[in-house]
């Protein structure tokens, strides 16, 4: 059987590409295609063993490196573009344009989608509020015929596979099909049992305006008792630091072994982000680190309110300190929260047996 596995795009190693990293595990001899291939050498052997993409024109627009995703509208086109004939099994991993390949009739399309584009649907406004006219009304019609294309090639997919319940409910309300949940899959092989919790909460994610940092630090702002440490680079990183207090640290990009070290003796994890799925907070808890986190979206399936951690329900400042104070008046089993995060280690084997079931029947 001649396997296909389609991925978005290739420019960094983050979540979705350690669920595309697991599938090709399980496939090593399948063929990977992608919009663009842009990863350096340590993300490739990490990502891929080694290998390239079959990737589409939009690798060699002009200054695609850095700029691929101004190409937006040409996506579809691009991602139709790709040739996948001669292959029995496409497999795509998609939270953009991945699931709208073109295949045959006799080919067998499973897509594991981390979400429906989140900019052109749940996260609209947010992405077009603050633009200026007339780049307003520009992305305004970018998105709408990216919804347009995004629905209407729904119907390539034979099955879909979501990685929460949470985009399980997003997909039928947006494509109107329904979905197998199995979780990504999660390497707590590093992320170990520590039960010497420290005086401090940590976040860790990338500095981006839908992680909702700001909030965060903004509820440690008005804790100036509590200490916070900040984990990670991006576009707010500077602003953040502007208005940090000192009971807030900002340690920028730091490699795993810094991340564990920390995440291991903090006394809470703090997230507020509406996550698709969400792995930082599976890893806290692998170290035994409870996590205070929104219940809504993935964190609400994987944070049990009481047992691994605390929720609160609204983005804001003033909901993360109370959810805070009620998480210090609470007591919680370190190896009781470890425990919660065992149960995101099977995807392959979870994974594996879906597609053989679907390629038997079909």
């Amino acid at each position: 059987m001649k396997v296909a596995i389609v991925h978005d795009w290739l420019v960094t190693n983050a979540g979705a590409e350690k669920v595309l990293r697991a599938i090709l595990d399980l496939y090593p001899n399948a063929d990977v295609f992608s919009l663009v291939d842009f990863l350096n050498e340590r993300d490739r052997q990490m990502v891929l063993r080694g290998k390239y993409a079959k990737i589409s024109f939009i690798q060699h627009l002009p200054l695609a490196k850095k700029y691929f995703r101004n190409y937006l509208p040409l996506f579809p086109r691009a991602i139709e573009s790709l040739d996948l004939s001669g292959y029995d099994l496409v497999i795509s991993s998609s939270w953009a344009v991945a699931k709208g390949v073109r295949k045959a009739s006799n080919q067998l399309h499973i897509c594991y989608c981390h979400t429906p584009i989140r900019y052109a649907w749940d996260l609209y406004d947010e992405y077009t509020v603050h633009l200026s006219q007339p780049k307003k009304w520009i992305v305004q019609k970018t998105l709408e015929y990216i919804r347009e294309w995004d629905r209407a090639t729904s119907h390539r997919v034979d099955h879909f596979v979501a990685n929460s319940h949470f985009v399980r409910k997003r997909i039928e309300r947006i494509y109107g099909r329904d979905a197998t949940v199995i979780y990504p899959p999660v390497d707590i092989t590093k992320f170990t049992l520590y039960t010497q919790k420290e005086d401090y909460y940590v976040t860790a994610s990338r500095l981006v305006p839908y992680k909702k940092t700001r909030l965060i630090v903004e509820a440690f702002n008005a804790m100036p008792d509590k200490k916070l440490i900040v984990i990670g680079d991006g576009e707010e990183l500077a602003v953040l630091r502007a208005i940090g207090g000192p009971n807030i640290s900002f340690l920028g990009y730091q490699e795993d072994a810094a991340l564990v070290y920390y995440l291991q003796r903090a006394k809470a994890f703090v997230y507020a982000a509406i996550e698709d799925f969400g792995i930082a907070p599976i890893e806290a808890m692998a170290c035994g680190t409870p996590v205070v986190a929104l219940g809504i979206g993935g964190t609400a399936e994987t944070v049990i309110d009481g047992d691994s951690g605390v929720h609160f329900y609204e983005q804001s400042s003033r909901a993360i300190v109370e959810a805070v104070k009620r998480f210090e008046r609470m007591y919680f089993c370190y190896t009781k929260v470890r425990q919660n995060s065992l149960r995101y280690t099977s995807f392959q084997e979870n994974f594996r047996k879906f597609v053989e079931a679907q390629c038997e029947n079909f």
